[in-house]
């Protein structure tokens, strides 16, 4: 018996129809291989097997790990687990550079990380489902004028269409966790220029949501060069981030790098 690890995050799926929703959310990429992230005694790993899916799964955890080399869950190849921390992973190599499928009942702990990690992986992570707790899942969903919009919000939806698909009780897992799970699924959309420094995007975004509660004008102000404020005539500075669109942030990201031209 595998015992759920605090310290890793894990709370193990126990409700047998919530997994194979969870698997059934990968369904729009038929042709591609999967990778799962934090399989533990393979609850959701049966399901993505029995729908014939080219499936690599990635545990940290020993104990989950010798259980699954076990021959627990028939059909996964034993070359196809992988002992090792996701976070740490390249995910290039791992996969021989393919595009893939990513899904899991993510860890909460580094729920937020691994999505992250699909972000600077865009170009291989064609589609991305799972479960995560329902507030992050939430706010990656999150449209312009929410207030649960943040960082991850803005940077995943320039290149994903991001849709928040049901929620999941507590009382499913082993053990219960004190909050509600969320599924969700990503579809890498067509964009392949934001049409702005994407780096500097970046910076931006997580600037001015470090200090939500002021306007751009203000909360961007340390982006700008020394003795230089915010131009008074963008519609922009009035606004809070969590106002802003993904294509609203990007004429910010231009107009400040504009500004850095001219000092």
């Amino acid at each position: 018996m595998v015992r759920p690890k605090k310290s890793l995050g894990q709370h193990f799926l126990t409700d047998m129809s919530v997994a194979r929703r969870i698997a059934a959310t990968v369904d729009d990429c038929p042709d591609l291989p999967v990778v799962e992230v934090g399989p533990g005694t393979g609850v959701l790993t049966r399901f993505l097997l029995e729908a014939g899916r080219d499936l690599t799964v990635v545990e940290l955890d020993s104990e989950s790990v010798e259980y699954l080399h076990a021959g627990h869950v028939p059909g996964l190849l034993p070359e196809r687990i992988i002992e090792a921390d996701f976070l740490r992973l390249d995910l290039r190599e791992l996969m021989s550079g393919r595009q893939f499928c990513l899904t899991g009942n993510y860890p909460y702990n580094i729920s937020s990380q691994i999505f992250f990690k699909v972000l600077d992986n865009r170009d291989l992570v064609t589609e991305c489902t799972g479960m995560l707790q329902r507030e992050v899942a939430e706010r990656i969903c999150a449209p312009e004028g929410s207030k649960t919009r943040g960082i991850l919000s803005v940077l995943l939806q320039v290149w994903y269409e991001c849709e928040y698909l049901f929620t999941v009780p507590e009382h499913v897992f082993n053990p219960p966790p004190k909050v509600k799970s969320g599924v969700l699924r990503l579809r890498r959309n067509d964009v392949t220029d934001p049409g702005c420094d994407f780096t500097l995007m970046r910076t931006v975004v997580k600037t001015t949501f470090g200090q939500r509660r002021k306007t751009i004008r203000n909360s961007a102000r340390p982006l700008l060069p020394a003795g230089m404020t915010f131009p008074a005539d963008s519609p922009l500075g009035a606004m809070r981030p969590e106002q802003l669109s993904v294509a609203q942030f990007i004429d910010l990201t231009n107009l400040i790098a504009h500004l850095r031209r001219q000092s």
